[in-house]
């Protein structure tokens, strides 16, 4: 391990991406590094959804603000997840952001979840911004049929919490939907969201983002930061900046002293995918899917999978403890054997892609996104638990409306705003993951 990084090395350079569909055959734009003495009102340190919107909203604004990228704008989490555009962010239940928040602020939870569907649709419009959108709304597929019940649950609370009704899909109709497997027993559409290419939304955003007036550096990973009497310190190889505000928004790719608040603030976990070649019809409907739905199914260690515009299939799940070569060949060969026993019929397709990435969660297992207490004039925005497509956006956006002392279409939970309790353990808290990891494996049996 680094010693202000909780993996090792190799989550942090190319190897994990080698082999990632979304950027295969689509030209990466390199912005150039940060070098000599640099100013501005506001720093962001973080090139991704998160970032860039605030960037966009505070370019916008009139301000002069700079974007410093360790690597390429979509490098980290924002370039290489599943591209499900849907609710989320947090790994709570209605019922446990009932008991722990109450239904006020578990209301206005749920009304920015929709408010930042809508925010990356207009961005999509607005931008002009291709990303290959398909899916109407998100599909949970029940992996057994005891949870039918859950099923049902979503559908009415669906209802109840958004006024749009969920279809419920039982498991002799699933086929007829083009939802069909083994392990499949039913199933829910909750009509909010779309799927879309990610590498493309991070992309259109960069573009959006320099016509603003914003700057971004790549290639410029910040290793310090300081507070100055008024003005933000930070350092690059090459660079040094001076900035009147702070954004923080580098996720599962954050450093412990990065600033120091952070430590021990955030968790990154690992998520895999693999793509396919692209699918025949005869192929499709020999295993019996063919839907355009973004799909997960309702494990708590879950397998999220899509069919992408171009028929090949696109497959997820939560990777290794460990980040080294071993463990990624071992989650590959484990992957690849969950995806042939839940669709069998594909079980000789090739699959030429295959990549993973580090998402991020907090204790509380709900977003941040706010002031860090304590200091002055700086900002985070992070923990979006592997679906920050949508939130990611809107919490950036929301961020630098804060700096702005300006209102957003729906406003965030104060939970958000809160400073993320640490885990125990410390820097050393990447331990507890094989415990809940087991957990889970046990309740998804």
């Amino acid at each position: 391990m680094t010693n202000d990084r909780l993996y090792e090395p190799r989550a942090y350079g190319p190897e994990p991406i080698r082999d990632c569909y979304w950027a295969d055959g689509q030209p990466l734009e390199i912005d150039p590094s940060a070098e000599g003495n640099l100013f501005c009102d506001v720093a962001i340190v973080g090139g991704g959804y998160a970032g860039l919107n605030a960037a966009l909203t505070l370019a916008k604004a009139g301000l002069d603000v700079a974007v410093f990228e360790a690597n390429y704008v979509g490098f980290g989490a924002s370039g290489r997840n599943g591209g499900f555009c849907c609710l989320g962010g947090d790994k709570l239940s209605q019922s446990e952001l009932l008991d722990r928040y109450g239904r006020q602020e578990t209301a206005t939870y749920r009304a920015a979840q929709c408010a930042a569907i809508d925010h990356v649709a207009s961005l999509l419009a607005t931008y002009d911004i291709d990303a290959d959108r398909h899916s109407h709304g998100e599909t949970m597929l029940a992996h057994r049929a005891g949870d039918l019940s859950s099923l049902r649950q979503v559908a009415d609370e669906s209802a109840e919490i958004y006024g749009e009704p969920a279809e419920l899909v039982e498991a002799k109709d699933l086929r007829a939907h083009g939802l069909s497997g083994p392990e499949f027993f039913g199933a829910v559409t909750v009509p909010f969201g779309f799927a879309l290419n990610p590498m493309k939304y991070v992309q259109g955003l960069r573009r959006a983002v320099l016509a603003a007036g914003a700057r971004i550096f790549g290639h410029s990973d910040v290793t310090d930061i300081r507070q100055a009497s008024d003005t933000w310190q930070l350092a690059t190889s090459t660079a040094n900046i001076s900035a009147q505000h702070l954004i923080v928004t580098t996720n599962g790719y954050s450093r412990e002293n990065n600033p120091d608040w952070m430590r021990g603030r955030y968790l990154p976990t690992q998520s895999s995918i693999l793509v396919t070649r692209p699918l025949q019809s005869a192929e499709l409907q020999n295993q019996g899917f063919w839907s355009r739905q973004m799909c997960y199914d309702s494990r708590n260690l879950l397998h999220y999978f899509r069919l992408l515009p171009d028929n090949r299939f696109l497959f997820g799940m939560r990777a290794a403890i460990r980040a080294t070569s071993a463990a990624f060949e071992q989650t590959r060969r484990a992957q690849i054997q969950d995806f042939h026993r839940m669709f069998p019929a594909w079980a000789g397709v090739d699959i030429p892609y295959f990549w993973s990435g580090l998402l991020c969660v907090s204790r509380a297992r709900v977003p941040f996104a706010g002031a860090m207490a304590g200091l002055r004039n700086a900002w985070g925005a992070f923990a979006f638990h592997g679906n920050g497509v949508a939130m990611a956006s809107y919490a950036g956006h929301a961020v630098a409306s804060e700096i702005l002392q300006q209102e957003v279409a729906s406003p965030l939970p104060q939970f958000m705003s809160a400073a993320p309790r640490k885990f125990e353990l410390g820097r050393y808290r990447r331990a507890l993951l094989p415990l809940a990891y087991l957990r889970y494996k046990w309740a998804d049996r």
